[in-house]
């Protein structure tokens, strides 16, 4: 498809206090379109498995976040783009009735990309309109378009991690794009480990910027000194778990996790093929052989904690791993980079841990559960977290294909413990002593 970017109407002005608000929305909207500019009108259509999206759907639902929560509540005399849409592209919010079932999004052919790009158009402009005539930035809307831009970098790592899923379920294995050079990576080296003592300390975004609900209330935790290793687990690491039995080790694993590996028939982390005798691993470049300095990735929760019983050592707590980022600095291999993949860590160890940001999602121990004195917001937004705080794990520090402006130590994602496609790796952490 040909790249869409959208140049609002420059007579709708807005104030100087909307300036960076208008830039940032324009800009994460162009950015989706830039994303999906690479893949076929074909490519956008298709879901290889129940927990990813079309692009097209992804580039749809996007837009209606900012059509049903900003505009139609915002916008005097806005007009729906299209009624039916309501349906086709809701998600999981209960109060906007019902929805096409998740599974069942690669059915949508029908509204067709052409029609999709002219939705998000019209909204856009709708967009534009609203930052005009609204002078307040301050106030419940332009909050909702914060919310609504955040929402869309969210999406914008599943385009990418949805089409890595779909382009390994193809026989051809088709690259999202054309491989790059690679470096040979830094030099293999034992990760050290480094000692945080223990206190009580403040978990949580206390204010001063954009944050989530699951991220508040802010509130003190008492964490035990621990050790955290320095970098993150590489591939190269994983294949000497596999050497020794990992995946044929009940003693290692859950009863849960064990279930899965004799389920699924799982011997590698998701993407990893073995030809001739060398690994190959799955990638937006396509099929191309292991790194092995470069960190594992595509693991489910079961996978990292097996392998950390296995190095006899175990996962971080969100909040030792809360911890430990506020001594790093916030910059690392995100979307940005343009390298789409895991990097080896840098060879220059220091006294601060590395990789703490980007690269890929630290699995924690911990379960995804409400802070103390947590409440959902009410109405349909208040369903963005809460409802899912159950079943599911704590991640940690964004990705390759997290964009940079999105993350933040105190941010929690979280996933089922059996999930693999996202880029999910891990560290160790150990008790001090």
């Amino acid at each position: 498809m040909g790249e869409l970017v959208l140049i609002p109407d420059p007579q709708l002005s807005t104030s100087a206090g909307d300036d960076a608000l208008r830039d940032r929305l324009f800009r994460t909207r162009a950015l989706s379109l830039e994303l999906a500019a690479p893949l076929s009108a074909e490519d956008m259509v298709v879901q290889a498995m129940n927990d990813a999206s079309p692009t097209k759907w992804h580039l749809a639902h996007t837009t209606w976040f900012f059509e049903t929560f900003v505009l139609t509540p915002y916008l005097s005399g806005y007009q729906p783009f299209d009624g039916a849409f309501n349906y086709c592209f809701n998600s999981y919010y209960e109060h906007q009735g019902p929805r096409q079932p998740r599974p069942q999004r690669g059915l949508l052919t029908r509204p067709a990309l052409d029609r999709i790009l002219a939705y998000r158009e019209h909204v856009d402009l709708a967009l534009a309109q609203l930052l005009a005539e609204r002078p307040d930035p301050s106030a419940e809307w332009a909050r909702r378009i914060d919310v609504g831009i955040h929402h869309e970098q969210q999406h914008q790592e599943l385009i990418l991690t949805d089409i890595l899923s779909l382009f390994a379920a193809n026989p051809l294995r088709p690259a999202y794009r054309a491989a790059g050079a690679r470096s040979p990576g830094a030099r293999r080296e034992p990760a050290r480990w480094l000692e945080f003592s223990g206190g009580v300390f403040r978990i949580g975004q206390a204010g001063g910027g954009f944050a989530w609900d699951n991220e508040q209330p802010c509130h003190d935790a008492l964490i035990q000194p621990f050790r955290l290793a320095d970098r993150l687990v590489t591939n190269g690491e994983w294949l000497e778990f596999i050497a020794d039995g990992g995946y044929e080790t009940p003693t290692l694993w859950l009863s849960d996790g064990w279930a899965a590996v004799n389920r699924e028939g799982w011997n590698a982390p998701l993407y990893w093929e073995r030809r001739d005798g060398d690994w190959l691993e799955m990638s937006l470049e396509g099929l191309r052989p292991l790194s092995p300095d470069a960190p594992v990735a595509h693991m489910s929760y079961y996978e990292a904690d097996a392998f950390a019983r296995w190095s006899g050592g175990r996962l971080p707590t969100e909040f030792e791993w809360e911890v430990a980022a506020a001594t790093a600095p916030r910059q690392g291999n995100f979307l940005e980079t343009g390298a789409l993949r895991p990097l080896s860590a840098e060879a220059a160890p220091t006294d601060a841990p590395r990789q703490m940001f980007g690269d890929v999602w630290e699995w924690t121990q911990s379960a995804y559960l409400p802070y103390p004195g947590y409440r959902a917001a009410k109405g349909a937004l208040g369903e963005y977290n809460g409802k899912f705080m159950v079943g599911q794990h704590v991640l940690r520090g964004g990705s390759c294909a997290t964009p940079s402006d999105h993350i933040r130590a105190s941010y929690r994602n979280f996933f089922y413990p059996n999930q693999r496609w996202q880029f999910m790796g891990l560290r160790l952490a150990s008790e001090v002593g």
